[in-house]
């Protein structure tokens, strides 16, 4: 997993990883900061990496520490993204196998999918069904108010 000096060669704008313990490379945090132009801007949300053994053949699982309402991260943080999803045919037919993991991808572009999952949610799958039909039905009500709580308490705990 070469992918720790690959990220240093070229960062990636909007977020930051690396391992939690260099003993383990299988373990990783990564650090996202809420998208310009999204209620998540300026928002610093912590987030854990765990790759399988038979990685790349199989997707990491990520899921966030920092609290994060959102229609496709479920309400214990576990994300739920097409990117992430087991190799193969999707059994509920909601996705094509070259949406769902493929050996090719990276920690880069597992985060370029994720920021840009923050930016665009997609209510048609989700995690969190409540933050999904306040996104469908008042995106600037509570689903606002809550993502706003999100990134202020995201803010406080940044620097703990």
């Amino acid at each position: 997993m070469s992918c720790q000096s690959e990220l240093n060669k070229n960062p990636v704008e909007g977020f930051s990883a690396g391992l939690i313990d260099d003993d383990d490379i299988y373990k990783w945090e990564v650090v996202i900061i809420g998208p310009q132009d999204t209620l998540f801007e300026g928002g610093f949300f912590k987030a854990y990496l765990t790759f399988p053994y038979d990685y790349p053949l199989r997707p990491p699982k990520m899921k966030f520490i920092t609290e994060i309402w959102h229609p496709n991260v479920a309400k214990n943080g576990d994300v739920c993204i097409s990117i992430l999803h087991e190799p193969g045919e999707d059994k509920f037919g909601y996705e094509k196998p070259e949406e769902r993991w493929l050996p090719i991808h990276t920690v880069e572009t597992i985060m370029i999918s994720v920021i840009s999952m923050l930016a665009d949610p997609n209510s048609d799958s989700p995690a969190n069904v409540d933050a999904a039909k306040e996104w469908r039905e008042d995106p600037n009500g509570e689903f606002k108010r809550k993502v706003a709580r999100c990134v202020r308490k995201s803010q406080e705990m940044a620097f703990d």
